[in-house]
């Protein structure tokens, strides 16, 4: 009887670490730690996803200049959120997309109603180039430096802040 009480008090005092963590600015729930940083991309190679045109990892690592690989769905409401702020940056740095477990009709809607920041888009209907990438859900951002190795992860939806102070100094850096 004494187990499910065990049980229950670690789960208890877990909670409590994270929620203290949360309050003290030690713990940020959308920090993964993501292990593929400072990686190559995974081998994958998607088709097409109307209106653009589809890639894979030759594409990535044949790279000259940083991209950033966004993974988006239409059914997602913070890749509609974050729409504006990828449709701002497509001027600064060049933006590729994945449709992740989207109906290629829903996902050519989307990018038509919410503006197309995207200069190429592939399709990963089954999700599988999502799990090889650590993808926990959408939207994903990867910035890809040239080479084909990955440089920065966020597994949040993209805001002004976060592009213009990290991603865009980071995305000079790889240029240089």
């Amino acid at each position: 009887m004494a187990a499910p009480l065990v049980v229950a008090g670690g789960a208890g005092i877990a909670f409590w670490r994270m929620l203290s963590g949360m309050r003290q600015g030690s713990f940020d729930p959308h920090d993964i730690q993501a292990p593929a940083l400072n990686r190559p991309v995974p081998d994958f190679a998607l088709p097409d996803q109307l209106p653009g045109q589809g890639f894979g990892a030759a594409d990535l690592r044949a790279l000259k200049v940083p991209v950033l690989v966004n993974f988006f769905a239409s059914w997602c409401i913070p890749c509609v959120a974050e729409m504006p702020q990828l449709n701002a940056l497509k001027a600064k740095l060049p933006i590729w997309g994945i449709a992740y477990k989207d109906k290629p009709a829903d996902a050519l809607g989307f990018v038509r109603r919410a503006g197309n920041p995207y200069a190429r888009i592939a399709s990963d209907l089954a999700g599988m180039t999502a799990i090889d990438w650590g993808v926990s859900g959408v939207p994903e951002s990867f910035l890809i430096g040239p080479g084909g190795v990955i440089r920065w992860h966020s597994a949040a939806a993209l805001d002004a802040a976060t592009a213009h102070d990290i991603l865009l100094p980071l995305a000079a850096s790889l240029r240089a």
